[in-house]
């Protein structure tokens, strides 16, 4: 594996290198990048990416460390505290939240001209992050093998999963990640719900709207019994690698790994209609950004900035698109034909068009840790 990333790395920066401008800063720059990208992901991009830019500006060089998704977020803010905070985050926009309000990051309003690009992390109208993908959104996938199109509603959805059960030719008609409260909150949108009151910051999960949701989830198990006993995110991810579910739940930044093993047989759609409400599930929309350490500043900021604007420029975020199934975070680049013309990526548009931009509020945070348990009591 490590072999084939660096191949990869050494392909890409040949490739990257010419969009690099050959403009280094005096002295020289150490960048301390920490991300939530995988093997699986995007990290080998990132490598490249930075691999590059080093090609054309030899004193500026990257340590890249990846990281689980929370715990960046719990190291980020303990290493902030001590004094030894990494320089640059490539990471989900929530995490803008916790870091505003601790004051761990800059606002960027006055080193990028944000306007470029698709949406930002805005908050107390200032703006806090740069983005690189637009989505990070969850979609409907299925294997063509058992599934010719997608369900138009729930419940053709559930008959076919029966049917496919029935007949053998999977073990399960449907999976996803069950014990995350981000894969609730497309059904809570669907019902008709919303985690926040119109003020967007007081709660509002006990409702009507919440109880349907968990009802519906309720009844995919135990009334309706097409998903399994239990599933977390790598049991859902292998049961429809290895073709024993038709259906799957999961975000567009797992749509590469996937196109990799089902080639041709694998379909993106919105998540299926609610048949009880004719709405359509509405996950939360966001994306992955560039997010600047509180304290960086001087030289090596100026590099770390330049380092941004050569990621997200057009050839980089077309490269991000073709490779990784992702949608770009450059309005330029969104509107290339490329994305039209991928099936792939026009279903993930399509999602993206009735999803729910996610708060970034510090109490997104509070609303997570409380949904998570009730959730997992259902």
């Amino acid at each position: 594996r490590l072999v084939a990333v660096l191949v990869v790395i050494l392909m890409a920066t040949v490739m990257f290198a010419g969009c690099a401008k050959k403009a280094a800063p005096a002295e020289d720059v150490v960048v301390e990048l920490w991300t939530q990208e995988n093997e699986k992901e995007t990290l080998p991009y990132l490598q490249a990416l930075a691999a590059a830019y080093t090609a054309a500006h030899p004193n500026v060089t990257f340590q890249i460390v990846s990281k689980e998704t929370e715990v960046l977020r719990e190291d980020f803010q303990t290493s902030s505290l001590a004094g030894n905070a990494p320089d640059l985050l490539w990471t989900v926009s929530d995490h803008a939240g916790p870091f505003v309000v601790a004051q761990l990051i800059q606002n960027v309003d006055s080193l990028i001209d944000i306007n470029q690009y698709v949406e930002s992390v805005v908050m107390d109208n200032k703006t806090w992050a740069v983005p690189i993908s637009a989505g990070n959104h969850l979609t409907f996938l299925y294997n063509k093998d058992f599934v010719p199109s997608a369900p138009a509603d729930t419940d053709a959805m559930i008959a076919l999963a029966k049917k496919l059960q029935a007949e053998k030719k999977v073990q399960y008609g449907l999976v996803f990640n069950q014990l995350e409260p981000f894969w609730l909150v497309p059904w809570l949108g669907g019902f008709g719900g919303k985690v926040f009151a119109s003020d967007g910051v007081t709660p509002t999960l006990d409702t009507p709207e919440m109880q349907a949701a968990l009802q519906f989830f309720y009844d995919l198990k135990f009334t309706h019994k097409i998903i399994p006993a239990e599933a977390d995110y790598s049991a859902a991810d292998t049961l429809f690698k290895e073709g024993k579910a038709a259906m799957l739940i999961n975000g567009d930044w797992s749509y590469a790994d996937y196109a990799a093993v089902l080639k041709d047989k694998l379909g993106i759609a919105r998540i299926p209609m609610i048949t009880a409400t004719k709405r359509y599930p509405a996950p939360y929309t966001a994306g992955k950004y560039f997010m600047i350490a509180a304290d960086v500043d001087g030289a090596k900021r100026d590099a770390i900035v330049d380092f941004i604007k050569f990621a997200t420029n057009y050839e980089n975020q077309i490269e991000l698109v073709k490779t990784y199934k992702r949608l770009p975070g450059l309005k330029a680049a969104l509107a290339d034909p490329i994305i039209a013309n991928d099936p792939i990526l026009k279903g993930s548009a399509e999602q993206m068009a009735v999803g729910t931009p996610q708060p970034n509020v510090l109490e997104m945070r509070a609303v997570w840790d409380a949904m998570k348990p009730e959730m997992n009591k259902v």
